[in-house]
């Protein structure tokens, strides 16, 4: 039990976060849709009380990956990270399917106007200011993990953008969810207004359906980026860029085989690179622990395995492509 407590320390903060905020919003928006009747407000309780069991169960998994590896799996549990996430798309995905169902047969044969309009607008536009404060934090942790400078929070969000692809795997599925989520918000404010100024009750069944749709999408997208992490992916990037570090050394030949795999939140690497024969084993053992300690402080890697071979006078590696500026991973 202490060491749960200890891992689950160590979780990833973002998805607490957004945990807390949605399973509050859920309550107060499922309040919210029992006196007023609003469909709009039925979709957003579903996409909220979803989001927050989906963010639970991924905080969850994050502390779980940092366990040490053991005996029994040398590897680590880096993956669990991407299993966790597999299994939480479930649970939106069926949430997702009844929103649109709910969304569908409300815009067939829509209820008339709903009740309780002040009482809808309120809870959406607290939805509104909490959603998006979640969504500027998880912002601000992607520019942190992807080693950004600090920027203010209202210009974090579409500063993100580019480096969502590079963000822990629970970090972008909070940003994903919680940037579905304040604009299913502001959909749902904004259906609630034109069908109480314009009598057109259809609008809250087709925004429903819209909200439910943009979570599909999120399930789609979460799915297939764990599902390359579960399989063990490739980071490109970073392979480029210790490639560049290992051949900078002069005592490297060539590289037989270089491996930048994503174990969840880290980077494991193996090394196969050529040596000079001659040089003596206890030199190239220094040479082993010289760049064991220069990749181990790039960012993300965890772990190190570094093999030699003999040179065969031949060139045989090519980068991939020229790494930019821009992209040095920074400690």
């Amino acid at each position: 039990m202490g060491e749960l407590l200890k891992l689950l320390k160590n979780g990833n903060k973002p998805s607490l976060l957004a945990a807390v905020v949605n399973a509050f919003l859920g309550i107060i928006k499922g309040i919210a849709f029992f006196f007023t009747g609003n469909v709009a407000m039925f979709a957003e309780m579903m996409h909220s009380l979803g989001d927050a069991a989906n963010q639970l169960f991924v905080y969850i998994g994050s502390a779980l990956s940092k366990k040490a590896p053991t005996k029994q799996f040398p590897g680590g549990f880096g993956r669990i990270v991407n299993l966790v996430c597999l299994f939480a798309v479930i649970i939106v995905a069926i949430l997702s399917y009844e929103t649109v169902k709910e969304g569908w047969h409300h815009f067939i044969h829509p209820a008339g106007e709903s009740k309780g309009m002040l009482i809808a607008l309120g809870v959406l536009l607290i939805g509104i200011v909490l959603e998006g404060s979640v969504l500027a934090k998880a912002a601000v942790e992607i520019l942190h993990e992807t080693g950004q400078e600090k920027v203010g929070i209202l210009t974090a969000i579409p500063k993100a953008f580019p480096y969502l692809n590079r963000a822990k795997p629970a970090t972008k599925l909070v940003f994903m969810e919680d940037l579905v989520a304040t604009g299913g918000n502001v959909l749902a404010f904004a259906a609630i207004l034109i069908a109480h100024f314009t009598g057109w009750a259809n609008i809250e069944g087709l925004v429903s359906m819209i909200i439910g749709f943009m979570m599909f999408y999120v399930v789609a997208k979460v799915f297939l980026d764990n599902a390359r992490g579960v399989i063990g992916e490739t980071d490109e990037e970073m392979l480029n860029h210790i490639a560049h570090l290992v051949m900078d050394d002069p005592n490297i030949k060539d590289i037989v085989r270089l491996e930048v795999v994503k174990e969840g939140e880290f980077l494991h690497v193996e090394l196969v690179a050529e040596a000079d024969p001659n040089l003596s084993l206890a030199f190239l053992d220094d040479v082993r622990d010289h760049l064991t300690e220069v990749i181990l402080s790039q960012k993300g890697v965890s772990k190190v395995a570094i093999l030699y071979d003999e040179d065969d006078g031949e060139q045989n590696w090519v980068h991939i492509g020229e790494r930019p500026d821009h992209s040095t991973p920074k400690q």
